[in-house]
């Protein structure tokens, strides 16, 4: 008897105590293929998810309707990654030109899926890099499918670093009302870049929060919502290192799939 009143009074403290402890809320990030045809996703979207506090679901490429669905229904925020070029002749109807690279077209159809189904279902969405790009393909804007051939600006910056992923290379402007503003606490900051494709025609719902010098988009975010934002840079590089530069881009995040209120 005494032994199941310990038990009974064990479970009720734990079950409180669980009750009491934070939501560790689930974070969706999208997956691409290896060469080898394994799902992949890099290390550092997982690290930074981890260290801001929330569990990293890696989703995988399908075309399953109903399964995309039940993937999107079962997160609680969604992370769009960097990766391949985006098709410009089925999503924005231009020509591919010389310097297009390669393209992964099961990958643009997976990830569209993913952006739409995260807006109908009204949860957290970041884009990065790729994911940034994709997001306003989506939702009707155009991309550069090359910077340095089609960018007319007397002053291009190198987009495409030679440098670590957690190095910062230029600087960005940004919108002192932004939310990425707001986040960082300052209108300036120095990040990495490793792309060739950029932003060019803003998609209707969507205004562009920050820019560098030679006036690429390189953050975004939807008119009148603070949970769905894009930036073209990489903040999961130093975050995964420990660096703090952009790692208030993961509390928030995390914060805003956890329930709390920004």
């Amino acid at each position: 008897m005494k032994r199941f009143l310990l038990f009974s009074l064990f479970t009720c403290i734990t079950g409180a105590l669980w009750a009491q402890s934070p939501k560790l809320p689930l974070i969706g990030i999208s997956g691409t293929h290896a060469s080898n045809g394994a799902t992949q996703v890099s290390s550092t979207y997982i690290e930074s998810v981890l260290r801001a506090g929330g569990i990293p679901i890696v989703l995988p490429i399908n075309d399953h309707p109903e399964v995309l669905k039940k993937m999107v229904a079962s997160i609680d925020a969604l992370i769009m990654t960097g990766g391949e070029d985006i098709d410009p002749f089925k999503y924005f109807g231009e020509e591919p030109i010389p310097a297009l690279g390669e393209i992964n077209p099961e990958r643009d159809a997976f990830d569209i899926a993913l952006i739409k189904l995260a807006l109908e279902q009204g949860i957290p969405l970041l884009g990065i890099c790729r994911g940034h790009q994709l997001m306003n393909v989506a939702c009707g804007g155009t991309l550069y499918q090359d910077i340095p051939s089609q960018l007319k600006s007397s002053n291009i910056i190198k987009h495409r670093q030679q440098a670590p992923s957690w190095y910062g290379t230029h600087q960005v402007k940004l919108e002192s009302n932004s939310i990425l503003a707001k986040i960082l606490g300052t209108t300036t900051i120095v990040t990495n870049t490793f792309h060739h494709q950029s932003v060019k025609d803003v998609a209707p719902g969507f205004v562009v929060t920050g820019r560098t010098s030679d006036g690429v988009v390189e953050s975004m975010e939807m008119k009148g919502n603070n949970r769905v934002f894009s930036v073209q840079f990489h903040p999961e590089g130093p975050t995964s290192r420990g660096l703090d530069d952009f790692f208030p881009i993961f509390t928030y995040f995390i914060g805003l799939a956890a329930g709390n209120s920004q």
